[in-house]
Protein backbone atom coordinates (compact mmCIF):
# COMPACT_ATOMS: atom_id res chain seq x y z
CA UNK A 1 0.00 0.00 0.00
CA UNK A 2 1.13 3.43 -0.97
CA UNK A 3 -0.07 7.05 0.05
CA UNK A 4 1.17 10.45 -0.97
CA UNK A 5 2.55 11.33 2.39
CA UNK A 6 6.02 10.24 3.32
CA UNK A 7 6.48 10.41 7.33
CA UNK A 8 9.27 9.60 8.94
CA UNK A 9 9.63 7.05 12.58
CA UNK A 10 11.46 10.77 13.86
CA UNK A 11 8.25 12.61 13.15
CA UNK A 12 5.96 10.19 13.74
CA UNK A 13 7.89 9.70 17.76
CA UNK A 14 7.57 13.57 17.86
CA UNK A 15 3.74 14.46 17.45
CA UNK A 16 3.01 11.09 19.73
CA UNK A 17 5.47 12.41 22.33
CA UNK A 18 3.69 15.69 22.21
CA UNK A 19 -0.17 14.46 23.02
CA UNK A 20 1.61 12.55 25.96
CA UNK A 21 3.88 15.15 27.23
CA UNK A 22 6.12 14.66 29.20
CA UNK A 23 8.01 10.91 28.23
CA UNK A 24 10.75 9.49 29.90
CA UNK A 25 14.29 9.30 27.59
CA UNK A 26 13.51 5.51 28.05
CA UNK A 27 9.39 5.88 26.87
CA UNK A 28 10.27 7.16 24.03
CA UNK A 29 13.26 4.84 23.25
CA UNK A 30 9.90 1.87 23.84
CA UNK A 31 7.88 4.05 21.72
CA UNK A 32 10.14 4.52 19.02
CA UNK A 33 11.08 0.43 19.17
CA UNK A 34 7.80 -0.66 18.68
CA UNK A 35 5.62 1.88 16.69
CA UNK A 36 4.74 0.19 13.57
CA UNK A 37 3.79 2.90 10.89
CA UNK A 38 1.48 2.05 7.94
CA UNK A 39 0.51 3.39 4.76
CA UNK A 40 -3.75 3.05 3.51
CA UNK A 41 -5.06 3.69 0.59
CA UNK A 42 -8.31 5.32 -0.03
CA UNK A 43 -10.85 2.69 1.01
CA UNK A 44 -8.55 0.47 2.58
CA UNK A 45 -9.76 -0.90 6.03
CA UNK A 46 -8.02 -0.38 8.92
CA UNK A 47 -9.22 -2.68 11.68
CA UNK A 48 -13.36 -4.20 11.53
CA UNK A 49 -15.94 -4.64 13.59
CA UNK A 50 -15.48 -8.02 15.58
CA UNK A 51 -11.55 -7.96 15.89
CA UNK A 52 -9.85 -8.14 18.60
CA UNK A 53 -8.30 -4.78 19.42
CA UNK A 54 -4.57 -5.26 19.85
CA UNK A 55 -3.02 -1.91 19.18
CA UNK A 56 -3.67 1.84 19.75
CA UNK A 57 -3.42 3.82 16.53
CA UNK A 58 -2.66 7.02 15.76
CA UNK A 59 -4.00 8.96 13.00
CA UNK A 60 -0.78 11.08 11.25
CA UNK A 61 -1.90 12.14 8.53
CA UNK A 62 -4.99 12.07 6.31
CA UNK A 63 -8.84 11.25 7.02
CA UNK A 64 -10.36 7.90 8.49
CA UNK A 65 -13.77 7.42 9.09
CA UNK A 66 -15.25 4.69 11.92
CA UNK A 67 -18.35 3.08 10.88
CA UNK A 68 -20.78 0.41 11.40
CA UNK A 69 -23.20 -1.68 9.54
CA UNK A 70 -26.51 -1.67 10.71
CA UNK A 71 -30.25 -2.92 9.29
CA UNK A 72 -30.00 -4.26 5.75
CA UNK A 73 -26.43 -3.58 5.53
CA UNK A 74 -26.98 0.27 5.70
CA UNK A 75 -23.74 1.72 7.07
CA UNK A 76 -23.50 4.20 9.53
CA UNK A 77 -20.71 6.86 10.16
CA UNK A 78 -20.15 6.98 14.22
CA UNK A 79 -17.19 9.51 13.46
CA UNK A 80 -14.51 10.72 11.33
CA UNK A 81 -10.81 11.15 12.49
CA UNK A 82 -8.23 13.62 11.60
CA UNK A 83 -4.90 13.86 12.05
CA UNK A 84 -3.47 14.12 14.83
CA UNK A 85 -5.79 11.79 16.45
CA UNK A 86 -5.84 8.69 18.55
CA UNK A 87 -8.25 5.96 17.56
CA UNK A 88 -9.13 2.40 17.91
CA UNK A 89 -8.30 1.59 21.92
CA UNK A 90 -11.81 1.76 23.59
CA UNK A 91 -12.77 -1.18 22.90
CA UNK A 92 -9.71 -2.60 24.79
CA UNK A 93 -10.47 -0.71 27.49
CA UNK A 94 -14.11 -1.57 27.62
CA UNK A 95 -13.09 -5.86 27.07
CA UNK A 96 -14.45 -6.09 24.36
CA UNK A 97 -14.06 -6.97 20.60
CA UNK A 98 -14.01 -4.07 17.76
CA UNK A 99 -17.54 -2.80 17.59
CA UNK A 100 -17.02 -0.23 14.53
CA UNK A 101 -15.01 -0.45 11.54
CA UNK A 102 -12.67 2.15 10.79
CA UNK A 103 -11.85 2.67 6.75
CA UNK A 104 -9.66 5.31 5.18
CA UNK A 105 -11.26 8.50 3.86
CA UNK A 106 -8.18 9.22 1.30
CA UNK A 107 -4.44 8.55 1.49
CA UNK A 108 -3.43 8.13 5.01
CA UNK A 109 -0.36 7.35 7.11
CA UNK A 110 -1.63 5.53 11.02
CA UNK A 111 0.97 4.56 13.63
CA UNK A 112 0.31 1.42 15.15
CA UNK A 113 1.18 0.53 19.28
CA UNK A 114 0.96 -2.60 21.23
CA UNK A 115 -1.82 -2.17 23.88
CA UNK A 116 0.51 -3.60 25.96
CA UNK A 117 2.84 -0.54 25.31
CA UNK A 118 0.71 1.90 26.22
CA UNK A 119 -0.94 0.23 29.33
CA UNK A 120 2.52 0.33 30.80
CA UNK A 121 2.92 3.94 30.21
CA UNK A 122 -0.82 4.32 31.71
CA UNK A 123 0.75 2.81 34.62
CA UNK A 124 3.77 5.36 35.09
CA UNK A 125 2.64 8.25 33.38
CA UNK A 126 -0.12 10.43 34.77
CA UNK A 127 -0.04 12.32 31.24
CA UNK A 128 -0.67 9.59 29.09
CA UNK A 129 -3.47 8.24 31.30
CA UNK A 130 -5.29 11.76 32.10
CA UNK A 131 -4.89 11.85 27.74
CA UNK A 132 -6.78 8.96 27.46
CA UNK A 133 -9.43 9.82 30.47
CA UNK A 134 -9.88 13.24 28.65
CA UNK A 135 -10.47 11.73 25.22
CA UNK A 136 -12.86 9.43 25.84
CA UNK A 137 -14.41 11.97 28.31
CA UNK A 138 -15.25 14.04 24.89
CA UNK A 139 -15.90 11.45 22.74
CA UNK A 140 -18.48 10.59 25.03
CA UNK A 141 -19.56 14.68 25.41
CA UNK A 142 -19.58 14.21 21.14
CA UNK A 143 -21.59 11.39 21.07
CA UNK A 144 -24.02 12.48 23.83
CA UNK A 145 -24.93 15.81 21.48
CA UNK A 146 -24.94 13.90 18.29
CA UNK A 147 -27.87 11.51 19.62
CA UNK A 148 -29.80 14.12 20.52
CA UNK A 149 -29.05 15.88 17.54
CA UNK A 150 -29.75 12.97 15.08
CA UNK A 151 -32.69 12.15 16.69
CA UNK A 152 -34.70 15.42 17.33
CA UNK A 153 -33.57 17.89 14.44
CA UNK A 154 -35.34 18.07 11.31
CA UNK A 155 -33.56 16.88 8.25
CA UNK A 156 -32.09 20.11 7.12
CA UNK A 157 -30.79 20.72 10.97
CA UNK A 158 -28.92 17.19 10.92
CA UNK A 159 -27.52 18.22 7.39
CA UNK A 160 -26.24 21.77 8.30
CA UNK A 161 -24.80 20.23 11.57
CA UNK A 162 -22.63 17.95 9.40
CA UNK A 163 -21.34 20.14 6.91
CA UNK A 164 -20.08 22.59 9.81
CA UNK A 165 -19.05 19.70 11.61
CA UNK A 166 -16.55 18.48 8.84
CA UNK A 167 -15.40 22.45 8.47
CA UNK A 168 -14.81 22.77 12.20
CA UNK A 169 -13.05 19.62 11.78
CA UNK A 170 -10.87 19.33 9.22
CA UNK A 171 -10.76 23.34 7.96
CA UNK A 172 -11.30 24.68 4.39
CA UNK A 173 -8.65 25.17 1.29
CA UNK A 174 -7.19 28.23 0.46
CA UNK A 175 -10.24 29.91 -1.23
CA UNK A 176 -11.91 30.18 2.26
CA UNK A 177 -14.79 28.08 1.54
CA UNK A 178 -14.52 24.69 0.19
CA UNK A 179 -13.91 21.74 2.28
CA UNK A 180 -11.06 20.25 2.56
CA UNK A 181 -12.75 16.99 2.85
CA UNK A 182 -14.79 15.20 -0.45
CA UNK A 183 -17.22 12.63 0.87
CA UNK A 184 -20.01 11.01 -0.96
CA UNK A 185 -23.86 11.56 -0.80
CA UNK A 186 -24.03 8.46 0.80
CA UNK A 187 -21.40 9.08 3.63
CA UNK A 188 -23.06 12.41 3.97
CA UNK A 189 -26.01 11.09 4.18
CA UNK A 190 -25.26 8.59 6.93
CA UNK A 191 -23.08 11.06 8.73
CA UNK A 192 -26.78 13.04 9.35
CA UNK A 193 -28.71 10.00 9.74
CA UNK A 194 -30.91 10.47 6.59
CA UNK A 195 -31.30 8.76 2.89
CA UNK A 196 -28.82 9.77 0.29
CA UNK A 197 -32.03 10.69 -2.05
CA UNK A 198 -32.90 13.52 1.33
CA UNK A 199 -29.08 14.22 1.54
CA UNK A 200 -29.22 15.40 -2.39
CA UNK A 201 -32.99 17.43 -2.46
CA UNK A 202 -31.33 18.87 0.68
CA UNK A 203 -28.04 20.13 -0.16
CA UNK A 204 -29.84 21.46 -3.82
CA UNK A 205 -32.78 23.53 -1.24
CA UNK A 206 -28.95 24.63 0.88
CA UNK A 207 -27.40 25.70 -2.81
CA UNK A 208 -30.43 27.57 -4.17
CA UNK A 209 -30.64 29.35 -0.83
CA UNK A 210 -26.94 29.92 -1.18
CA UNK A 211 -25.84 28.78 1.81
CA UNK A 212 -23.61 26.74 0.12
CA UNK A 213 -21.95 25.91 -3.42
CA UNK A 214 -21.45 22.15 -5.13
CA UNK A 215 -18.96 21.23 -7.74
CA UNK A 216 -19.06 17.45 -7.62
CA UNK A 217 -17.71 16.61 -4.39
CA UNK A 218 -16.43 19.56 -3.39
CA UNK A 219 -19.21 22.10 -1.09
CA UNK A 220 -18.08 25.01 -0.24
CA UNK A 221 -19.92 26.83 2.50
CA UNK A 222 -21.11 30.14 1.25
CA UNK A 223 -22.96 31.49 4.41
CA UNK A 224 -21.65 30.30 7.51
CA UNK A 225 -23.61 32.19 9.95
CA UNK A 226 -26.75 31.38 8.14
CA UNK A 227 -25.95 27.42 8.28
CA UNK A 228 -24.99 28.06 11.52
CA UNK A 229 -28.80 29.04 12.21
CA UNK A 230 -30.33 26.40 10.46
CA UNK A 231 -28.29 24.09 12.59
CA UNK A 232 -29.59 25.37 15.70
CA UNK A 233 -33.07 25.43 14.98
CA UNK A 234 -32.96 21.83 13.99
Amino acid sequence: MTAKFLVSKDEVIKIISDRWTPLSESQRKLLSDNVRIVSFKKNDIIYRDGEPPREVMCLIAGKVKVYKDGVNGRSQIIRAIKAVDFFGYRAFFAGEEYKTSAMAIDNCVVAFLPIQLVIKFVHENNAVSMFFIRHLAKLLGTADERTVSLTQKHIRGRLAETLLFLKDSYGVEEDGYTLSIYLSREDIASMSNMTTSNAIRTLSSFAVENMIAIDGRKIRIMQDEELRKVSKLG
